[in-house]
């Protein structure tokens, strides 16, 4: 039996390694691809929902001000009168008179999904047709609302019109070994899987880190309100937008995530919920996706005793390719170079995740415990959904 799985698991952690250089090859291809150019550039409404402020959220917003860009409106919203990012967004506007900024103060609560309820209160405030949606702990570049909106205005060359553009995101730390493990995460592993599920003609998601649509495509694809209850708001507005013919475009322009996490429990807490969200939305490959972790598969097998020589050498050829397309990786996103000590916790903390990933449906979000459906539903733990 145990000669059995250790030869599984040393055959998974050989396909994980090939994985790994195919990945590495995949990301570096595509930060080189140039994204469209558009004809024009209509005005574009940003809508940025926000819920309490760290250190970096003055930079993050400041990014978004900073636009090289004919006419943007930023429509900041908030659900609490006392919430510490208003005096932040008062800071801004201060900051640049001359902007277009709005802030939207307002508790209105529809559904169970807050952050879908705060964009639900700032819609109306948006004075233009073109709208891009981002997240607070993004970082832009001054040509960023250029590159997302141009997919959208640019006529479409073969296919499908686009009616949804979403971007990926480097993650940058905050500082601290929780942050920098965070980043790991976002870098070596979601980011890479994401370009590879595109490569491959698979890729089916959306990213809150930008979602950039046509005001009238929104509102074909059922609006905001058929997203209040749903955990992952972004991924099932990209399947609203697949079902209608329009194609979901994901542009080459990376953003910067800021992650600022607080310790193990609030990291681990905050991965958990992105994993059974995966798992939920694509089972089968989530499942697949076990192969991505060459270094956890070949310790196993090794663990196991059963290939005494084997099985260690397994697991020395893990560690140098993930290594190795570490460093590539990192070359390609323009970051620093890993500190190679921490990509096998990494690995350990990552697998740790999956694992968990199948033992409930539970998962904490912004202080409250929700289950998940099958659909993605979300219900307060312990009830049914509507």
């Amino acid at each position: 039996m145990f000669d059995f799985f250790a030869a599984l698991f040393a055959a998974a952690s050989i396909v994980g390694c090939l994985y790994l250089c195919y990945a590495c090859h995949a990301v570096t291809k595509f930060v080189r691809r140039a994204p469209p150019r558009a004809p024009t550039q209509p005005p574009v409404t940003i809508l940025k929902p926000l819920r309490g402020a760290d250190a970096a959220l003055a930079e993050n917003l400041r990014s978004f001000c900073r636009q090289d860009y004919p006419d943007f409106q930023i429509v900041f919203g908030v659900a609490d009168g006392d919430d510490p990012a208003i005096p932040v967004v008062h800071r801004l506007m201060a900051e640049f008179p001359s902007a277009d900024l709005t802030l939207i103060v307002d508790s209105t609560q529809s559904g169970i999904n807050l952050k879908v309820a705060n964009l639900r209160n700032m819609l109306p405030a948006a004075r233009h047709d073109l709208l891009v949606i981002a997240d607070s702990d993004m970082r832009v570049a001054p040509d960023y609302l250029a590159a997302v909106t141009a997919p959208l205005v640019a006529p479409a060359a073969h296919g499908s019109a686009t009616g949804l553009v979403t971007c990926l995101y480097r993650g940058v730390s905050g500082g601290g070994l929780w942050s920098d493990l965070a980043c790991l995460h976002i870098n070596h592993g979601f980011l890479p899987q994401a370009v590879v599920a595109e490569t491959l003609g698979m890729g089916a998601g959306c990213f809150g880190a930008t979602m950039a649509l046509k005001r009238a495509t929104l509102e074909a694809a059922g609006g905001l309100e058929a997203l209040a209850d749903m955990l992952a708001d972004d991924y099932a507005l990209g399947q609203a937008v697949r079902r209608l013919g329009l194609a979901v475009a994901l542009s080459p322009h990376l953003v910067d995530d800021i992650a600022a996490e607080s310790g193990l429990g609030a990291m681990f807490g905050h991965e958990l919920r992105w994993a059974r969200t995966v798992r939920l939305a694509a089972p089968a490959g989530y499942l697949g996706s076990i192969v991505t972790y060459p270094v956890p598969l070949a310790a196993l097998a090794a663990v196991l005793g059963a290939w005494p020589v084997a099985a260690p050498a397994v697991l020395v050829l893990a560690l140098i390719c993930r290594a190795v397309t570490a460093r590539l990786i990192d070359r390609a996103l323009r970051l620093a170079p890993t500190p190679l000590w921490l990509l096998p916790l990494r690995d350990l903390l990552s697998f740790a995740v999956f694992v968990a990933s199948f033992l409930g449906r539970s998962v904490a979000w912004r202080g409250r415990k929700f289950r998940v459906s099958p659909n993605g539903q979300l219900t307060i733990d312990g009830e049914s959904p509507v």
